[in-house]
């Protein structure tokens, strides 16, 4: 090598070989493009939380999560994670006592027990006890087709008909199920460079999955739509906008199949931020099937889903790059549309709710 090459060859590792050697995992720039700002941090409507979990309401002091949503305008929060039973009462009494009109529990179904003689009408009787004891709703965790075995250790698919009682009792209670199902089929994909999800992969490796573990992704999200459409008469909340929010068209066909089928924005802000034409086209035909709700309960990220929602902004950040390393863009719905994702939908669903709330 020619002394001139040496010396350029040093410079750049000492100035320059730190840079050189930086991942994808660390690389995330500063974007440089000046555009109009509108960050919002009370919605512009109150709104129902259709999708939140809280495991201690049953004790609780409320009003630490009422000064929260006050903050940014939510109105009623809906619990989950309800359990069932004792938890049940526990939780209606500790709300009813504090802040009655400002949150609703729903409650869960053990599918542990599935196969035993009877399960399937013990279940539904418990869910009505539960209903009876103030539970407004069943929510169902992605457990089921994913983790749930039956007594003879099998897995149980989101539609065996062992499990028919329970959606058939929803419909005769009339309450909505919130059901999850699956992950992103990212998951199930192999983690190479073609993979969206990679860098999330990467970061919490325990998410991804073979093409085939439990079984492939399209079987579990075929046996959730088999058990919609078994079940006409019960309204289903498809949590997470049933994994199509990076497919509107094919989420499109499925609320027109399965008129019984609602979908929920939560954790998938972040695929609407990126289409923002086609997304708003989205809410306004199939405006009174969505409903907003957030997942995870962090105050400091329901911001994201209002300047998403309300503003046209441009080109922002998202908030954990490793969900989405692209850019989020405003869909500015209209007010009509927003009042609807925001808590008309949901009054439909939950009879009962303080109208004067929303007023």
């Amino acid at each position: 090598m020619k002394q001139y090459q040496i010396a350029i060859f040093t410079f750049l590792v000492f100035n320059f070989g730190s840079a050189q050697e930086m991942g994808f995992e660390e690389y995330n720039p500063t974007s440089t493009l000046v555009v109009p700002k509108n960050e919002v941090n009370r919605a512009k409507f109150p709104f129902i939380d259709i999708h939140s979990h809280q495991y201690r309401m049953a004790t609780q002091d409320l009003s630490a999560l009422i000064k929260d949503m006050d903050a940014m305008h939510m109105g009623v929060m809906v619990n989950l994670s309800g359990g069932s039973g004792d938890n049940i009462k526990n939780i209606v009494a500790n709300i009813n006592a504090n802040y009655p009109n400002r949150f609703v529990v729903f409650a869960n179904v053990d599918f542990k027990d599935v196969g035993s003689p009877g399960w399937g009408k013990k279940a539904a009787q418990q869910l009505e006890t539960d209903v009876k004891n103030g539970a407004k709703g069943l929510k169902v965790f992605k457990s089921l087709g994913l983790n749930n075995k039956d007594t003879d250790g099998n897995r149980i698919a989101v539609d065996d008909a062992r499990l028919d009682p329970i959606w058939k009792k929803c419909a005769d209670l009339n309450i909505p199920v919130l059901i999850h199902s699956a992950d992103p089929k990212s998951f199930w994909d192999a983690q190479d460079s073609d993979n969206e999800r990679w860098l999330e992969l990467k970061t919490h490796p325990r998410r991804k999955r073979s093409a085939t573990n439990p079984v492939p992704w399209e079987q579990i999200i075929e046996e959730q739509h088999n058990m919609f459409k078994k079940h006409p008469k019960t309204k289903f909340i498809n949590a997470h906008m049933g994994w199509y929010a990076n497919n509107l068209d094919k989420l499109g066909q499925l609320l027109d199949e399965m008129p019984n089928m609602y979908v929920g924005i939560g954790a998938v802000i972040a695929e609407l931020g990126r289409q923002p034409k086609n997304a708003n086209a989205f809410f306004a035909k199939y405006q009174d099937r969505v409903l907003f709700g957030k997942d995870s309960w962090k105050p400091e990220e329901f911001p994201m889903y209002f300047r998403v929602l309300e503003t046209s902004d441009e080109y922002f950040p998202y908030y954990k790059k490793y969900h989405a390393f692209w850019a989020m863009y405003g869909l500015g719905l209209p007010d009509e549309v927003l009042k609807k994702l925001y808590y008309k939908n949901a009054m439909k669903l939950l009879p009962g709710l303080d109208i004067g709330l929303f007023e």
